[in-house]
């Protein structure tokens, strides 16, 4: 059971029950992580425009998804897993890749430049070196790219630790982590 409640659209009250019903317009659905969001409308809204920001960057869809799903997978957060694995799919990633993008690996160089890139500022918390920069950059991604790839590190970050705090129930096929949480 959530720490936090999830708020339903229907009780929701000004700018939250604004960005729900946004949400739900987009997607269709009114996933469990925004209706746990809802009870900050600037968590909801902070998180809205960050991940509405990347989703309009130079990183193809499918990319984005293998990000999430290596960083969902480092930090044991299944609802993030769970989640990204439904949203890759729909991106056009097959389960052998999502099951590769989980263990930040993929079968095309530059993927698996970008995930070894991510896992190297998630373990170092940032501190990165010259050399996993050069890496990334000889892979073929440029300036803006790589800026992408740090703010994806930095978005999955936080739904993974928000998920985790609040124990957002998962509403999506669920995913058995390979880790303990």
């Amino acid at each position: 059971m959530s720490r936090l409640p999830a708020i339903q659209t229907e009780t929701a009250n000004g700018k939250a029950k604004q960005l729900l019903e946004a949400v739900q317009s987009k997607l269709k659905m009114t996933p469990n992580m925004t209706r746990v969001m809802a009870n900050s409308s600037a968590v909801l809204e902070g998180y809205l425009s960050f991940s509405g920001a990347l989703t309009g960057g130079i990183l193809p869809a499918k990319l984005r998804e293998e990000l999430a799903l290596a960083v969902g997978e480092q930090n044991v957060c299944q609802y993030c897993v769970s989640a990204h694995t439904a949203i890759g799919k729909l991106t056009g990633l097959t389960d052998t890749e999502i099951e590769q993008a989980r263990d930040a690996r993929s079968s095309t160089a530059k993927s698996a430049a970008a995930l070894a890139f991510a896992r190297q500022v998630l373990t170092s918390k940032g501190q990165v070196t010259d050399a996993d920069f050069e890496a990334v950059r000889q892979a073929g991604f440029g300036e803006g790219e790589i800026a992408e790839i740090i703010a994806h590190v930095a978005l999955n970050v936080f739904t993974n630790y928000f998920n985790l705090a609040a124990a957002t129930e998962v509403d999506f096929p669920k995913i058995s982590l390979r880790r303990a949480a």
